[in-house]
């Protein structure tokens, strides 16, 4: 319901905006009019999920019964019938580009019966608001969607009524989504796609999940497959609001066998819930609060309960990649420890390329550091075809930079321009920013210096 200001897996360049823009030297100033434009995805190739159907209908459970709170919800919801969205506010054309295309998605994937209106009254209302009206609201979210609402004003003034409950709520009919105009491109993609999805469909986000956007740690910034099965699950005409769980984990095998019949062939896999000790651990660890010694801790206490829970999958790895992110400013090889302990759980854990790219992208920063371009580069190229076809632009941007300096440190240094100005052009959808625009401008003009480059 809430998608949280703070990703996790980032990286410095996003850094820069919270700083004010140096006036570009010369060299960069000739640059800027001949800027490469900002490059958008156009085509999406999701994954299949891989796992058993078994595993699924638990997840489905679990995703449409509970809040992210841990609140449980007495009844299965969902719009019947067809469903309107209609974009209001201050939207910029990046959003409405990236709104057609998730619509289309969710036409041709989850077989949604959806479609856009200009006019009148609309089942989903996506109104373009500022950051600061957010915050003042929800100070943590960088968006959210709410019930029964049309408007900000609306939820404003209704927030703490029981209409704006979703525990209260028997069916879909009218839900307001607000997210930021005055964020990057991507940031308001993410948004799109994580709250449309969710006034769709689940209201919960689980940590155990590999593969989606109903994941607290934004590992996923797009529908997923898995996510796309979801949703189709939930308009399946078995279905229908106001069902209860057991009515509807009643209906979900023969639902999933028919709209997922590889899913019938795999094993099903133990799986144990996210304890709300863990959950709480990794949130203080994230949080500004809290000193940096005790937000230490706190990740320190994640990685002995996921020890104690006998994890292996990206949970396990999870807190260690907190650990290096604290570390590699003051001791980066403490933090090159954690990440080689992050990456020896994610190896083993299928699923994973995404979460083991993020990692990358800060082992890399160190290799060249060290010297060590030509070393990484096919590590490089691993990462970059992920963080392709993830449609993460801020990531890919970062990794292609740290391309251009390992094929500096290689001795191509015609190939690492084109490298580095492929990295702007992905910047500008990524980062947004003017401030980060200038300072890979600076760096296309001059070389990066990535050993000064946080991480």
């Amino acid at each position: 319901m809430i998608r949280v200001a703070a990703v996790l897996f980032g990286f410095a360049v996003a850094g820069c905006t919270a700083v004010a823009p140096p006036e570009p030297p010369t060299r960069v100033k000739a640059i800027e009019a001949n800027l490469p434009p900002a490059k958008a995805f156009t085509s999406t190739r999701p994954r299949p999920p891989a796992r058993s159907n078994a595993n699924i209908a638990a997840d489905f459970l679990s995703l449409h019964f509970a809040l992210e709170g841990g609140a449980t919800l007495p009844v299965f919801t969902r719009f019947e019938g067809p469903v309107t969205v209609r974009l209001t506010g201050s939207p910029t054309p990046s959003m409405q580009r990236d709104l057609t295309r998730l619509l289309t998605r969710l036409q041709r994937e989850a077989g949604i019966d959806i479609r856009q209106i200009t006019d009148g009254q609309a089942n989903i209302t996506i109104e373009a608001v500022s950051q600061e009206q957010i915050q003042r609201i929800l100070p943590q979210a960088a968006c959210f969607v709410v019930p029964n609402a049309s408007s900000f004003e609306e939820y404003r003034q209704d927030r703490r009524k029981r209409k704006s409950s979703w525990t209260a709520l028997r069916s879909r009919e009218r839900l307001g989504i607000f997210i930021p105009y005055d964020v990057s491109p991507q940031e308001k993609r993410d948004c799109l796609h994580e709250e449309l999805a969710q006034a769709l469909g689940p209201l919960n986000d689980l940590y155990q999940l590999p593969d989606s956007v109903f994941n607290d740690d934004n590992i996923h910034t797009i529908l997923t497959g898995f996510d796309m099965l979801i949703l189709r699950t939930a308009y399946s005409p078995q279905l229908r609001s106001g069902m209860t769980r057991e009515q509807v984990q009643a209906v979900l095998p023969g639902i999933l066998s028919r709209l997922n019949p590889r899913g019938d062939t795999l094993p099903a896999q133990p799986v144990s819930d996210t304890p709300r000790e863990w959950i709480n651990a990794v949130q203080k660890s994230l949080g500004s609060r809290p000193s940096t010694r005790n937000r230490v801790k706190a990740a320190e206490r994640a990685v002995q309960i996921g020890q104690e829970q006998g994890w292996t999958d990206h949970r396990r790895a999870y807190p260690y990649y907190i650990l290096g992110r604290k570390a590699q400013f003051d001791n980066p090889q403490e933090a090159i420890r954690h990440y080689e302990a992050a990456m020896q759980f994610l190896r083993s854990a299928p699923g994973t390329e995404i979460h083991q790219a993020y990692v990358t992208t800060q082992t890399a920063a160190f290799a060249l550091s060290q010297g060590k371009g030509p070393e990484i580069l096919p590590e490089l190229d691993k990462a970059i075809a992920v963080m392709s076809r993830a449609e993460n632009a801020s990531q890919l941007a970062t990794l292609l930079l740290l391309k251009s300096e390992a094929l500096n440190q290689a001795g191509r240094p015609k190939q690492a321009r084109t490298v580095r100005l492929d990295s702007l052009a992905w910047a500008r959808y990524g980062f947004g920013s003017e401030v980060v625009v200038r300072s890979l401008m600076q760096e296309v003009a001059e070389g990066p210096s990535i050993n000064n480059r946080g991480g």
